[in-house]
């Protein structure tokens, strides 16, 4: 047996050792040493925050509130193992002159490159600062990991935290220590403690459920602690709503303190602008909206000097690139925005608009965070809480490369961590959100008219109501009926009222608005069942998903044999990997099939008979639907089709009058009346084309 000193001691551990065993030599180490959390200097970071209560439980919008600008102070601290280490005992230690001292019973690794590094720490570094909210919470965040895992530290944070980069790299960041009320945000944003649920804010026409008031509170909070939140619930969980419900409760609280707050602005894809003013003016008719799009829109120091009116302003991603300098003149209470898929490409004009918005608060609405690429995630992050995952090129390098094209684990387990307390993604699929939801929950979807199909809509009305008003009698109500189905085709598609096969895309509301939710569905995995009462639109639609998607579209209608119609049927119920959309003609798959593999149901066009729309609902809603049904009946905003829906829906004892008439009761009225009900709202009309 021979002894040897500390210096050959740890000689023999750093390279005599591993060469040893690297040859296949059998070496016994001591179990300190292949340790990977053995004893050495380290660097510990405290973030410490103050005054707990005043910032993190006061109103948002006040003096005093948390914003993304909002300073904490760190301390750096040299470690050794996990034990603070000042600059006397450090010294201590250095006197010594050994690589391997023995404390307390433990031995302590003194590395010669590490004692160089942490003189200069000593020496050349401030030991405390100031790091903006949104840095700590990326510092917090990114300590998060399972134990033995490495802790990686954005280079892009080292200079705010005034650490030389040769130091980080020699020194490891053993522990971040959170103190104050930062440790109590933290913990929220974790979800280790809950946040208040929001019930329905004074004004509010309607309840929210469990899982939506939770996801208000949510809202409310990142709000409150001045951080920008998605919110990435599954399509059908009411997404508007709780917005909706967000903004209306703010209002109340800063009139309750006699606070007067700048309106919020809204953008939205094109396709859903009615469908917002229409469901801002159902839940909380309170909220003053402006629809800010259309050739017809305010400008320059009108709508400037008008926003004092308003309490929202929607916009679409085209008009506000557009009008982006004087949209960025104002400081907004909220900008949100919804589809916020639109903002994936972070070069593209659009995105660097939006960013452009100076707002208070940020808030993005989103089925698809990620539909493709991780940089649509950046893209998103980026708009919500800007720097907090570095600069677009260092996130390529430390989670696009890794994950997109080696799937690496860690990386992955990282960056879930770093983006965890910003985004809220509940599932129709989790148990403890399809209890709160109805075993059908039905939905008005609101579509905007192209510029083409305003232009159609108008030629059509005037040319026959000029002919209608000449006529009487049967004469009189064959034209009336024949208008109406003209109308109805206009509003499906241009192609469907011109007897075109192509082109499609950009030239409908109703068919840009269905692609989007259809995309949404079959990113989660969902089934559909489309229902026109035309066939020639269900040939369109036909191929028009089969070419968007890539997969096979069925499509039943009176003409299909009945053979074909019970293979049809075998497909989309019993195979897997069978085609997710069925197209159906209302006459021909509105009875008599059961297709419960489906629970998203469109109504692309409407029958307005309520017994006949529940009769096609009921293919998916029947005996055998494992999962609750999501009903979305199309209506074109400004048109016949909202006025009709608006009767029905405000008159329920004409809505039984109508029941087996279809549409007969609308070539009673009288000219005034007829001329009133088909007028178009030129505001809904768009002056651009639809994606």
């Amino acid at each position: 047996m021979a002894f040897l000193s500390t210096e050959d001691a740890y000689h023999f551990l750093r390279e005599i050792g591993p060469l040893l065993d690297s040859s296949g030599f059998g070496v016994i180490l001591p179990a300190w040493w292949r340790a990977q959390g053995r004893t050495r200097l380290g660097l510990r970071l405290r973030l410490l925050s103050d005054d707990p209560e005043r910032e993190v439980n006061g109103p948002a919008n006040r003096s005093g509130a948390l914003t993304l600008n909002s300073l904490i102070r760190f301390h750096w601290d040299l470690t050794l193992g996990n034990e603070g280490l000042n600059q006397d005992e450090f010294e201590q230690l250095v006197a010594l002159q050994s690589p391997l001292i023995n404390i307390r019973g433990r031995w302590v690794e003194l590395d010669p490159e590490q004692v160089d590094a942490a003189r200069s720490f000593l020496h050349k570094n401030r030991a405390e600062g100031r790091l903006n909210l949104l840095q700590a919470v990326r510092m917090a965040q990114a300590y998060m990991r399972d134990e033995g895992e490495a802790l990686v530290t954005g280079p892009e944070l080292l200079p705010a935290l005034q650490l030389d980069t040769d130091i980080s790299e020699v020194l490891p960041l053993d522990t971040v220590e959170v103190e104050g009320w930062l440790d109590q945000v933290l913990a929220r944003l974790r979800n280790e403690q809950p946040v208040d649920e929001i019930l329905e804010p004074d004004g509010f026409v309607g309840k929210l459920r469990p899982y939506q008031r939770r996801g208000v509170g949510w809202l409310d909070y990142l709000r409150r602690v001045g951080l920008g939140a998605c919110l990435a619930d599954d399509m059908g969980l009411g997404k508007t709503i709780q917005a909706i419900a967000l903004l209306l409760h703010h209002r109340n609280m800063a009139a309750e303190v006699g606070e007067t707050v700048p309106p919020s602005l809204l953008i939205c894809p094109t396709s859903v602008v009615a469908n917002w003013r229409h469901e801002i003016e159902r839940f909380a008719p309170q909220l003053r909206p402006l629809v800010h799009h259309g050739s017809g829109r305010l400008d320059g120091e009108e709508f400037l000097g008008s926003l004092h009116e308003y309490d929202l302003i929607i916009t679409s991603y085209g008009t506000a690139r557009r009008d982006i300098e004087m949209l960025a003149q104002i400081t907004w209470s909220d900008v949100i925005l919804d589809e916020a898929q639109n903002i994936k490409n972070p070069g593209a004009k659009q995105s660097q608009a939006v960013r452009r918005i100076n707002a208070r608060n940020r808030m993005a609405l989103t089925g698809t965070p990620v539909e493709n690429r991780l940089l649509e995630l950046w893209s998103i992050m980026e708009f919500l809480n800007p720097g907090y995952l570095g600069n677009r090129e260092r996130f390529r390098q430390q989670y696009i490369m890794p994950i997109e094209r080696y799937n690496d684990p860690t990386a992955a387990s990282e960056l879930r961590r770093l983006v965890q307390p910003f985004l809220l993604r509940r599932l129709k699929t989790d148990p403890t959100i399809i209890n709160d939801l109805p075993e059908k929950n039905e939905m008005v979807v609101y579509c905007p008219l192209s510029k083409e199909q305003g232009a159609l809509y108008n030629d059509v009305v005037q040319q026959t109501m000029d002919r209608v008003e000449q006529s009487e009698g049967i004469q009189r109500r064959g034209l009336v009926l024949s208008l109406l189905l003209k109308l109805k085709q206009v509003c499906n598609h241009p192609a469907h009222f011109l007897g075109e096969k192509k082109p499609l895309i950009g030239r409908s509301g109703k068919l840009s608005r269905l692609t989007e939710m259809l995309d949404e569905a079959l990113s989660v995995g969902d089934r559909a069942l489309v229902f026109t009462q035309f066939v020639e639109m269900g040939h369109l639609l036909q191929a028009h998903l089969q070419e968007t998607f890539g997969v096979e579209v069925l499509f039943l209608h009176g003409g299909t044999p009945a053979n074909k119609r019970d293979q049809m049927v075998r497909s989309f119920q019993e195979d897997e990997n069978g085609p997710p959309i069925f197209v159906l003609s209302l006459r021909a798959g509105g009875v008599g099939l059961n297709l419960t593999r489906a629970n998203q149901v469109f109504h692309f066009d409407r029958w307005w008979n309520p017994a006949v729309e529940n009769q096609a609902t009921d293919r998916a809603f029947r005996i055998g639907q494992k999962r609750s049904v999501q009903v979305y009946k199309f209506v074109v905003a400004g048109t016949l089709e909202e006025r009709i829906h608006e009767l029905i829906e405000t008159k329920q004892s004409l809505a039984e009058s109508i029941v087996g008439s279809g549409e007969d009761w609308l070539a009673e009225m009288d000219t005034d009346e007829l001329r009133r009900m088909l007028s178009l709202r030129k505001e809904d009309v768009e002056e651009e084309a639809l994606g």
